[in-house]
């Protein structure tokens, strides 16, 4: 490395200043981006596996450069000795996977599908896993409203399959090391809230991203919605990544991308009030469930029971990874809660503002403008060798919508029969549709 310090002397100078166990303390220092991150532990494994250390590309080594050039011989200088151990090398692990959402933080990214190990998803990979997102959109509960018979569910989608165990568990990873940045005063003031537990129910954490929101009337008079003069952080990079896949896998439309999110981290017992989302936001909007399977209740009339506890003529349980999508009916006329959640549970819920309720600093993001949805190809699907095998399907033998809490179920159709349940047939894959209305297409 030919770069110098602000002090003038080159790193490779500063570096042979130090003795090995004083390397490894400089190393374990928290504040690399995850650029340097991927760069120093691809140069370990070449060095441990005998190869050359070469970069494997030159935007990554810049990065790893330009890091290194503005330290000064002071920054290095105030190191402690260190026995070489698994202790240090694992410390370096963790300091570098602490960086993460400093480089969320930052807005940077490595591409739309790059949700696990920063790689760049192939196009026929990407249709691949698109046809297997399970989508069920028949949800149907009749209620009088306004003295007619209505649907109140009517908008409600629920997809699966959008994201595998392994970027279900990297999605997770990041929500507890932005708690953890909240919980060390690293995040904007109304970024981050975490209420004390006074009963059961009260005090899940909440993360806001994107813009203020007001659950109620704040200390300083502002009203419920949000609020344009406070300033929270910007959406995380993963964050980011994870909107561009549900638009580009035709979960969210073109037309609704979200600017915003809230993130919620729940205890056993922790719990959502019955609700209509505000019309702040636009619709769709959506959220992803991690970690648990828990139930939602949707209705025009849903009762308090006790401290976490609501009753209401519909259930319908989230299944880990799930997105589910509140739109029309299931988002401005049936309200919806979530019950004490059985244990620990984050849900993540992306909305696009209205464009006359923005924060006042707020500039749109250029990386989320352009996102189209993928060009499904159902040939391109059939041709691939990966395609031969059978298409996965989660099990969805416990999606059912209970009514009028005395556990009649209805199933997809909306017809009330006891112990009906949703099954796989309700999740019909984009490849199953396709094929559906090609055949319906022939026999016209």
């Amino acid at each position: 490395m030919a770069k110098s310090g602000n002090g003038g002397e080159r790193i490779a100078d500063l570096l042979n200043k130090l003795d090995h166990s004083e390397i490894i303390e400089v190393l374990s220092d928290d504040g690399f981006c995850h650029h340097c991150h991927s760069v120093l532990h691809s140069r370990l494994l070449n060095f441990l596996n005998g190869k050359s250390s070469q970069i494997s590309t030159p935007n990554m080594k810049n990065s790893w450069e330009a890091l290194l050039a503005t330290q000064t011989p002071e920054s290095f200088s105030n190191v402690t000795q260190k026995s070489h151990s698994s202790e240090s090398m694992s410390s370096i692990q963790n300091s570098m996977d602490r960086c993460f959402s400093q480089l969320s933080m930052n807005g940077e990214h490595y591409g739309v599908s790059a949700l696990v190990n920063n790689r760049q998803m192939p196009l026929q990979e990407e249709q691949i896993r698109l046809s297997r997102v399970g989508r069920k959109k028949n949800f149907v509960h009749m209620e009088r409203v306004n003295g007619k018979e209505t649907n109140v569910l009517r908008g409600l989608e629920l997809h699966t399959g959008v994201f595998d165990a392994e970027e279900q568990k990297k999605i997770v990873d990041c929500v507890y090391e932005l708690q953890r940045m909240g919980q060390k005063g690293q995040l904007k003031e109304r970024t981050y809230s975490e209420p004390k537990k006074w009963m059961r129910g009260k005090g899940r954490v909440t993360m806001q991203f994107g813009c203020c929101y007001n659950y109620s009337d704040d200390k300083n008079g502002n009203p419920p919605g949000i609020v344009r003069a406070e300033e929270v952080d910007p959406l995380p990079s993963l964050f980011k990544q994870i909107i561009k896949r549900l638009v580009r896998w035709h979960v969210l439309p073109p037309t609704c991308i979200p600017d915003s999110c809230i993130v919620n981290i729940y205890d056993q017992g922790d719990c959502i009030p019955p609700h209509i989302d505000h019309h702040d936001f636009l619709r769709p909007f959506c959220t992803i469930s991690f970690l648990t399977e828990c139930n939602i209740l949707f209705g025009t009339s849903l009762k308090i029971v006790g401290p976490g506890d609501f009753s209401g003529p519909v259930s319908i349980p989230l299944p880990v990874g799930s997105v589910l999508i509140l739109n029309g009916n299931g988002a401005d006329v049936a309200r919806h809660c979530v019950p004490g959640v059985p244990s620990k549970r984050i849900s993540i819920t992306f909305r696009k503002m209205d464009q006359t309720k923005v924060p006042l600093n707020f500039l749109p993001d250029p990386e989320l403008l352009s996102v189209k949805p993928l060009q499904y190809s159902i040939n391109t699907i059939k041709s691939s060798p990966a395609s031969q095998q059978s298409l996965h399907q989660p099990n969805h033998k416990n999606l059912s919508s209970t009514r009028n809490g005395k556990g009649d179920e209805i199933n997809g159709n909306g017809s009330n029969a006891p112990g009906a349940t949703i099954n796989q047939e309700d999740f019909p894959t984009l490849a199953a549709a396709s094929s559906a209305n090609r055949q319906r297409g022939r026999r016209r």
